[in-house]
């Protein structure tokens, strides 16, 4: 029986209300509405469920009645036309949590394991049966509710749908790219110890530094402190996702941040376009149309995935005759050892994170100042296909490519610049003068010899990208506007050993000292 047809003919001694405020409706029907033995305070699972989303509209139920339904129904929200526009930014901050809240908070993310453990489990009994699986977020949604309160610890029934959202979208996700040819895309079926737990706008408290992570009735409230100010008003915060990264617990804050509003005058201009050519020496080298140019420095960048690397193999190397056979549990030794390891692996990726959106930002000051109001952006993932070597092919994973492209398109939306992906193949191999192919160059600087051409090779090739068309071939017109004032900035200037006054710790020290190894990683004499 439909929702429609359940509902309709009670509205008459149900009590519906009509309010929201920004233009919405909520239609909600009273518990008296439902059968006495199916009320959804007797089925232990109304805990927590009738709350309203901000930023997108969904049916949430209550419990699933054996000839019908009782639940609460959501019109989405229109939004105002005049109404600035939004875009949704996560910042993640550190917690600084006392053990206890340590055993907690892990505690959730351990029972958001056994719920998506939970899942696994019934879609493997049904395909054993060879029933159609559940992955629809409703149809899982039903099966949660069957299990009742206290099934999963102190994880409220917020955080466990949260659960149930990131498996579905997981499924869809596979299934859509399975459409598309990509015939290796798998399903979600492996096992996770800790999986990320996520809690929507109402459902949390935030009191300047200290948060409240919602836990199940009869919990006691869970505070815990952050690490540092939230980087967005409260009033903008729409969700907070708790996970665990290298052995230390964050806080992903997704807030709702308005795009940026110029003064009449210094708004972008869509007419102004900029080329954007991506590299690993220069992540970012941007060309303006009247002949600005911008070089982005990421050789720290690039120093930080060397030296992690070798200090990686140094640790191994150390520790490789104490390493536990496989099926060998390890000693507590070897444990402090990997849990040390998970620690410096966790740092390095925030550390080149950092740096990418330094970088990020760093374009996308410059084009305001210059007023650009389009960049396009060349692709170059079609490189990734092409087998180069095993060295060249660590190069490539450790540039990032999509991740560039993706923070470049954030910040870029928030200052109300628009991105265009075009195709950059030729561009670093073109003269830009007498338009012929010339060999690569060794170095950075693309000299040709047909015409004597000289010029920056990154700035060349983001010129042309400039000129090309998004989703036409890689033509180049003749008109190409070169530049002249070239400003360079460094990304990175946080890492270790890219500055006088910080020595990386991981680099030789000057004379050929002895390097000491922490205490987990030290070799031992036989």
């Amino acid at each position: 029986m439909s929702v429609e047809s359940w509902i309709r003919p009670r509205q008459s001694r149900s009590s519906v209300r009509e309010s929201r405020p920004g233009g919405g409706r909520l239609l909600s029907l009273t518990v008296t509405d439902c059968p006495p033995s199916r009320a959804p305070g007797r089925t232990g699972f109304g805990e927590g469920l009738v709350r309203w989303p901000e930023t997108f509209a969904e049916l949430v139920l209550v419990g699933e009645l054996s000839y019908g339904w009782c639940g609460v129904w959501f019109v989405p929200r229109r939004r105002d036309s005049a109404a600035p526009r939004v875009v949704y930014r996560t910042a993640r901050v550190g917690l600084r949590v006392t053990a206890g809240q340590r055993r907690r908070c892990f505690g959730l993310l351990r029972s958001a394991g056994d719920v998506w453990a939970c899942v696994l489990e019934v879609n493997a009994w049904r395909r054993r049966r060879r029933d159609a699986p559940l992955a629809g977020y409703q149809e899982l949604c039903r099966e949660l509710a069957v299990s009742g309160p206290g099934t999963f610890g102190e994880l409220d029934s917020t955080g466990a749908r949260s659960v149930l959202r990131r498996f579905s979208d997981a499924w869809f996700a596979a299934v859509k790219r399975r459409q598309t040819g990509e015939v290796s895309a798998g399903f979600p079926r492996r096992r996770r110890g800790l999986v990320p737990v996520r809690w929507y706008h109402g459902t949390f408290t935030v009191d300047g530094r200290r948060v409240r992570i919602p836990t199940a009735r009869g919990s006691a409230p869970l505070w815990v402190r952050l690490g540092r100010d939230l980087p967005y008003p409260v009033e903008q915060v729409r969700s907070v996702t708790l996970l665990c990264e290298g052995g230390r617990l964050f806080l992903d804050v997704t807030a709702e941040v308005p795009v940026t509003v110029y003064p009449p005058g210094e708004e972008p201009d869509p007419g102004r376009v900029a080329g954007v050519d991506l590299g690993i020496i220069h992540p970012y080298a941007v060309a303006a149309p009247d002949g600005a140019g911008l070089l982005v420095s990421g050789r720290a960048i690039r120093a930080e995935h060397r030296m992690h690397l070798a200090d990686t193999k140094a640790r191994r190397r150390a520790v490789a005759h104490r390493a536990p056979k496989p099926g060998q549990r390890g000693s507590r030794r070897w444990r402090r050892y990997r849990r040390r390891a998970r620690l410096v692996e966790g740092r390095h990726r925030r550390r080149v994170r950092q740096a990418q959106h330094e970088a990020a930002r760093t374009v996308i000051s410059w084009a305001q100042q210059q007023r650009v109001g389009v960049l396009h952006v060349g692709d170059p993932r079609s490189v990734l296909d092409i087998p180069a070597g095993r060295r060249h092919n660590l190069r490539l994973r450790q540039w990032q490519i999509g991740r560039l492209i993706q923070v470049l398109t954030d910040k870029a939306t928030l200052a109300g610049i628009t991105v265009h992906l075009v195709d950059e193949r030729g561009t670093s191999s073109t003269c830009p003068a007498c338009q012929r192919r010339i060999p690569k160059p060794r170095g950075r600087t693309l000299t040709c010899p047909h015409c004597t051409y000289t010029g920056h090779r990154d700035l060349v090739a983001a010129a042309m990208i400039a000129t090309r068309t998004p989703g036409g071939g890689p033509t180049t017109p003749t008109t190409t506007v070169l530049p002249g004032v070239i400003t360079h900035r460094r990304a990175g200037r946080h890492l270790p050993g890219a500055g006088q006054s910080r020595r990386d710790p991981r680099r030789p020290p000057p004379g050929g000292a002895r390097i000491r190894w922490p205490a987990e990683a030290r070799p031992t004499t036989r």
